[in-house]
């Protein structure tokens, strides 16, 4: 019984784009399913879905992916497998198209866990991966507007970071994720994002971290989104997975994480979830976070915010 979910990011999408983002998780988890249904990976099904992902500007990964207070792109990514506890990710990186594949790169092709900044950079190269500028118009007409906020001291009210996203809950919202099992019934998760808008230069996420944003185990996977520095400091996937280790579904899991973190922390949180058996979990504390999913026997992809 195979099964694939994708996200899209928590925090707000603006109307006039809600269709298209709904359309753009809807053709990532499509792409992934049909390889799974040709009896492929899920390895494989999660790299082609997050690929879509990355390179579709309506997303906060790879090509818009948002800029940090310097104005670049510092994009990470994993990949979680289930089978072998295998984990590849990648921090820090700039200038390539796709950070899944390199993230599953690091997992395949070294002894590595997780490779950043120049390390990660200088592996691409190895890799032969090509050059590939991913700011786009849009997010560089953001970064112009709120980085001059920032130096005239008109963002007074932002002291921290948890203040800018509940004033602008759109700045999180993009961060990509995909769980799938495969026929085998091995399981595996990535995620792949741009991190924070207007982040410090050297900031990394809960994405590349086995456990925080990224984890699948032989019970389950799972792939998480919002203020990363919270997902880091509960652990929120390896909770997700716990919970199905000790006997919950995917949505029991799924529901069981998000309702931690947000007693503990208060902040925003999405996450998606596969078990075992193929059963699919997702929850959020914020109102949108664009999913879709496929099961083998459905018809069509469920595609919604």
């Amino acid at each position: 019984m195979y099964s694939i979910i994708v996200h899209g990011g928590v925090g707000a999408v603006s109307h006039e784009k809600e269709e298209a983002v709904i359309a753009g998780v809807r053709e990532a988890v499509k792409a992934g399913s049909d390889v799974l249904a040709s009896s492929g990976s899920s390895l494989d099904a999660v790299e082609t879905a997050i690929k879509i992902l990355e390179d579709n500007p309506l997303f906060n990964c790879g090509t818009g992916s948002v800029l940090t207070f310097d104005g670049e792109v510092e994009m990470d990514a994993a990949v979680a497998y289930g089978p072998a506890l295998g984990f590849g990710a990648i921090a820090g990186i700039k200038n390539i198209q796709h950070p899944i594949s390199l993230a599953r790169m690091v997992m395949e092709k070294t002894d590595h866990v997780l490779l950043q900044g120049g390390g990660a950079q200088e592996f691409a190269r190895m890799m032969g991966i090509a050059s590939h500028d991913p700011i786009t118009e849009e997010r560089r007409v953001q970064w112009r507007a709120y980085r001059e906020k920032f130096l005239r001291g008109d963002a007074g009210d932002w002291p921290k970071l948890k203040a800018l996203m509940k004033e602008h809950p759109e700045f999180m919202h993009g961060t990509v994720g995909a769980v799938a099992v495969d026929e085998k019934g091995e399981i595996t998760a990535g995620t792949s994002t741009g991190g924070v808008f207007l982040k410090m230069l050297g900031r990394v996420g809960d994405t590349p971290l086995p456990g925080a944003g990224t984890y699948a185990t032989n019970f389950g996977g799972a792939s998480s989104t919002g203020l990363g520095e919270s997902m880091m400091r509960t652990l929120i996937t390896k909770t997700a997975c716990d919970f199905m280790r000790m006997g919950l579904n995917a949505q029991g899991a799924a529901s069981g994480a998000v309702n931690m973190l947000s007693n503990i922390l208060g902040t925003e949180a999405g996450i998606i979830v596969v078990d075992n058996q193929g059963g699919i979990g997702f929850a959020q504390n914020t109102p949108q976070m664009p999913h879709a999913y496929f099961k083998k026997g459905m018809s069509e992809p469920v595609a919604e915010l």
